[in-house]
């Protein structure tokens, strides 16, 4: 009997570390990791667009709480909100839609330098957007819609001076249920906005830049 006690006693600090490790370590592996998807930028373009000798920065589009996430957004109701499970954006969605915006610029071959605000880069016209719609909707048992909208507001430097505005939204009807099918449609849906908003960013303002005063 007392070699058995003396066996407890020498296992209880074992099993304790087991237990405070897996109550460390465990809870982040009970649910597996979210997939990550990518979208894509715009890289085909109307072959009559300007070619601009001015310089551009992009803001960080605003965008609501409930949009400001990775999370890939879903209403089932006009008035109620949710997200995919097990799914998410590699990034929060308006930084997202910044990056795929200046890869989409830069794509065209027709602006003199476009990039995030910095020194390094002297804009002369800054393009501030907002990012009102990008979810899924839930369409009545049929495939799923996917809904884009930016605003934008091509604003000149350095005279802070709006020039032009505009509003571009697409909505795409996904071709099944499964998210890959999800996130297909979010890539044309977004795409085609992309494609709207570099299209009349460079065309809503003369080639040259403006003088500066």
């Amino acid at each position: 009997m007392n070699g058995s006690r003396q066996k407890v006693r020498r296992r209880l600090p074992a099993l304790a570390l087991a237990f405070m490790v897996s109550a460390c370590t465990g809870l982040p592996f009970d649910k597996p990791p979210p997939q990550l998807f990518v979208l894509t930028p715009k890289t085909t373009f109307p072959q009559d667009l300007p070619t601009v000798d001015w310089q551009m920065s992009v803001d960080l589009p605003i965008a609501q709480a409930s949009l400001n996430t990775p999370r890939v957004a879903v209403h089932h109701t006009p008035i109620s909100l949710d997200y995919y499970q097990g799914a998410a954006w590699v990034d929060a969605a308006p930084k997202m839609v910044q990056t795929l915006l200046i890869e989409s610029f830069e794509s065209t071959g027709r602006i003199l330098g476009v990039g995030r605000q910095s020194v390094a880069l002297r804009a002369d016209y800054n393009l501030v957007t907002e990012l009102r719609e990008f979810q899924a909707e839930l369409n009545h048992g049929e495939f799923p819609l996917i809904r884009v909208r930016l605003n934008a507001k091509l604003v000149r430097f350095p005279q802070r001076i709006i020039v032009a505005t505009t509003s571009k939204e697409v909505v795409t009807q996904a071709r099944g249920h499964q998210i890959e099918d999800i996130v297909r449609a979010f890539d044309e849906s977004l795409g085609g906005v992309l494609k709207s908003v570099v299209t009349w960013t460079l065309r809503a303002v003369p080639a040259r830049s403006p003088p500066r005063r």
